[in-house]
């Protein structure tokens, strides 16, 4: 007993601690950082994460030089008048602290033992061995702070003098301007917070890539998600937000199946690489534009994109298990050009979606509006308004006024003091893990990232409003009116019928996953093959032979990194992780997708869609759905979006995606599309495969036992229905006022089919609008014993209140 205690205690003093030495139990001795390392090198590597090795600084040795060198008193005496809400004092008070620290007389025995250890490091990796230097706080990523990024990393540090000289700065940093701000916020003493220092073997990302990866999705809470982000370069460009990342999402729970789930890729612009400089008395690190071709590539391959994504979870599993409950991470990885191998180089609990309230769902809602100026990447689902400040550089950053919109090419971490006040802020560059948009979840407030040109479309002093809504966010002009709803989920009750969603855009998913549902009744493809593909898929198969210059010159843009051969694999890709994004957000519970059902004047709109779709007087009942599948003229169409739904289903494991046709007038032609399934691998009742029918044709109530043998359940789409059963064109103002779902003609359709499906053990859900808009109408069905109800996801609760 005593011998552990007296190790223990002389664990207390040493200077220095290695990797191998350490655990997550000691943060007070190496801070959060180095701690987080020892604990992944000692129990990780095993598991087969990579970890560069290193030691620790101890916090020790920074109380250590503070008494040492006399300087402790002259520090509180500097802080004694210190105002961190006037940012002239700040900066001043900052400035004189580590000028001070920094001008130290180092105590020699430190110095020895730091360059001992550096020494260590040449012999494993050969001499002036490249090391980054990284401050870890002994008081980083608590429960309810996060002092992560605050203090100064230095990279390609090289030979005994860089290395001391870049600890005396990190030992500096601990007084940085955001630091003593931070501490004074949340009020933390400034000298119950040591410092350490991580000397750790540099990964030659300079040479390859690097980024950052949650555990969870940053935006919305999403447990089953990682998402990485990543460049080309060192990773500092990444975290500051100087880049526009690649984005992945990868689904957790079938990669644990030994599935392939990467749900969403997204190119980023990368256009700068930071690298190692080799002049003489200059940064060790410089910035260099990246050619043009390889912006257009992703700077990971899928099969890394997995693997990153398998050790966040290795990583994750890990932390949740020593700290007895849920824990997510956010890490930082990087790929070594010399070796291609990757590695992980930092990991620290998520500290802002972790402690988010999933009870209470709050809904921010523009009430109107306005002329876009900018777009850019969302961070949050809020709102803000305010008058916009542009700042060009930091010496502009004292005239900044609480309740502006701060519009910046990119934040810097001294800014942390003024973002605080923002309303909300508005970047140049930077993705959704860089600096700007860390901060802004932390703060609570909107954000819109890689704008590209925000501070040059919006002007100093005019009002706007920044919207994060869905996939992009959005800079309007003016102050426009919004509203926060907030719904308490904790005591809602579901009824007995299953109450489902319609869900259009995947953007969306994860954030309408929250809401109480049994799954989804209905997932358009229409709007993922719009908004993502943009392409008429017969005209990426044709591609060779198109005619116009200027339809190709635009499938090429939207197409650069498919080559000539493979353009067909665009569509499939992007239907499959538009599918699949939605089909994860609600695992296990079915998603219902239906196969596409865009009129023939619709695909006509599609880039190159013309040439290959006929003029129709009326559309809206010719052309469409189940007649264009087996059809000669479009039968290769169909074949790429069966394609996309085996990747789904098959490579990534969401086997709860379940298929609908729509517009199916009959039962034959019902045959004549499960046989064109089957002979592009969707055969029904394989691996579970379930295939619906929309019922949105009097046909398919009267055939409804005939359908019965052919389909697994029927989606009643009541829009349709209501049309063909009374005769009304539902686009027409001028007989608009017939048009009416609950008309007795339509229910007592609906009534029938119902009856018929119950007889025969098969689904019977409703996905049309007429729940959503009449709470009376979800009644009538709710009597009548349909199976669920899918609802536009604003108006579920309000159903499932007036149901029970």
């Amino acid at each position: 007993m005593f011998s552990k205690l007296f190790k223990k205690e002389d664990r207390t003093k040493k200077f220095i601690l290695w990797f191998k030495e350490l655990g997550i139990k000691d943060v007070p001795l190496v801070g959060g950082k180095n701690a987080s390392l020892g604990e992944m090198y000692q129990k990780l590597t095993r598991k087969g994460v990579r970890i560069p090795n290193g030691f620790a600084v101890s916090a020790y040795a920074y109380h250590y030089l503070l008494e040492k060198a006399g300087i402790k008193q002259q520090i509180k005496k500097i802080l004694s008048d210190l105002n961190t809400k006037n940012m002239d004092n700040l900066a001043t008070r900052g400035r004189q602290v580590r000028e001070l620290i920094r001008n130290a007389s180092f105590p020699k025995e430190l110095e020895q033992a730091i360059i001992a250890s550096y020494h260590k490091m040449e012999k494993l990796y050969g001499k002036d061995c490249d090391v980054a230097v990284r401050s870890s706080a002994t008081a980083e990523d608590l429960p309810d702070a996060s002092f992560a990024g605050q203090q100064e990393t230095y990279l390609n540090i090289r030979g005994d003098a860089a290395v001391i000289r870049a600890c005396k700065n990190c030992f500096a940093s601990l007084f940085t301007n955001r630091a003593i701000s931070y501490r004074v916020d949340k009020h933390f003493d400034h000298f119950s917070i040591g410092l350490s220092i991580g000397v750790q073997k540099m990964v030659r990302s300079d040479l390859a890539c690097s980024g950052v990866m949650f555990s969870i999705d940053t935006e919305t809470g999403f447990r089953d998600a990682v998402l990485i982000t990543g460049a080309y370069g060192l990773g500092e460009n990444v975290v500051q937000g100087a880049v526009n990342t690649d984005e992945f999402y990868v689904f957790k729970p079938t990669l644990k199946q030994g599935f392939k789930p990467i749900i969403s890729k997204k190119l980023g612009s990368k256009s700068l690489r930071m690298v190692y400089s080799h002049e003489e008395g200059k940064s060790p690190t410089r910035n260099q534009p990246v050619d043009l071709k390889l912006r257009k590539h992703f700077c990971v391959t899928d099969e890394e994109v997995l693997t990153l994504a398998k050790w966040a979870v290795i990583i994750e599993d890990h932390y949740t298990k020593e700290a007895g409950h849920f824990k997510p991470m956010d890490m930082e990885w990087a790929k070594d050009g010399k070796d291609n191998q990757l590695y992980i180089v930092q990991a620290r609990p998520e500290t802002v979606q972790s402690r988010k309230d999933l009870s209470v769902l709050e809904t921010y809602v523009l009430k109107e509006k306005g002329k876009v100026l900018v777009t850019g990447s969302p961070v949050g689902a809020r709102i803000g308004v305010g008058k916009a400040h542009v700042i060009e550089n930091a010496a502009q950053i004292g005239a900044f006024r609480q309740g502006e919109v701060l519009v910046t090419d990119m934040t810097d971490p001294d800014w942390e003091p003024i973002m605080k006040i923002a309303s909300a802020i508005v970047t140049n560059r930077g993705g959704r893990t860089c600096h700007a948009a860390i901060i802004s979840r932390e703060l609570g407030i909107p954000c819109v990232v890689g704008t590209e040109k925000g501070t040059k479309a919006l002007k100093r002093g005019q009002k706007i409003t920044v919207a994060c809504e869905g996939e992009e966010g959005k800079i309007y002009e003016g102050i426009l009116p919004f509203e926060i709803k907030k719904t308490d989920l904790k005591h809602i009750k579901m009824p007995k019928t299953s109450i489902m969603m319609n869900i259009g855009s995947p953007e969306i998913a994860f954030e309408t996953s929250f809401i109480p549902n049994a799954g989804v009744g209905l997932a358009r493809e229409e709007f993922i093959i719009n908004s993502y593909i943009k392409i008429h898929p017969l005209a990426l198969i044709n591609y060779s032979t198109i005619p116009d210059p200027v339809t190709k010159d635009k499938i090429d843009e939207l197409t650069e990194h498919y080559p000539a051969s493979r353009k067909t694999d665009y569509f499939v890709d992007k239907l499959a992780e538009g599918v699949a994004m939605i089909g994860a957000a609600f695992y296990p519970n079915p998603v219902i997708v239906r196969m596409s059902d865009f009129k023939t004047n619709e695909y006509a709109n599609l880039i190159g869609g013309a040439p290959f779709e006929p003029k129709e007087d009326n559309p809206m009942i010719g052309w469409r759905g189940a007649s264009r599948y087996y059809d000669p003229k479009y039968r290769a169409g169909f074949a790429l979006e069966c394609k996309a739904m085996r990747k789904v289903r098959e490579v990534m494991g969401l086997t709860n995606v379940k298929v609908m046709i729509p517009f199916c007038r009959t039962v034959e032609e019902g045959q004549k599309v499960l046989t064109e399934m089957a002979k592009n691998g969707l055969r029904r009742g394989v691996n579970g495969l379930e295939v619906y029918v929309m019922c949105e044709i009097p046909s398919n109530v009267i055939l409804a036992e005939e359908f019965c043998k052919i389909f697994d359940g029927f989606s009643i789409g009541s829009n349709d229905l209501t049309q063909l059963t009374l005769g009304v064109d539902r686009d027409s103002e001028l007989v608009s006022h017939i048009y009416s779902e609950r008309n007795e003609a339509v229910k007592t359709l609906i009534r029938n089919v119902i009856r018929v499906a119950k007889k025969h053990g098969r689904k019977v859900g409703i996905c049309g609008q007429a729940p959503s808009d009449f709470p009376d109408f979800a009644e009538f069905l709710v009597k009548e014993g349909i199976d669920s109800i899918s609802l536009n996801p604003d108006t579920v609760v309000k159903t499932i209140l007036f149901l029970n």
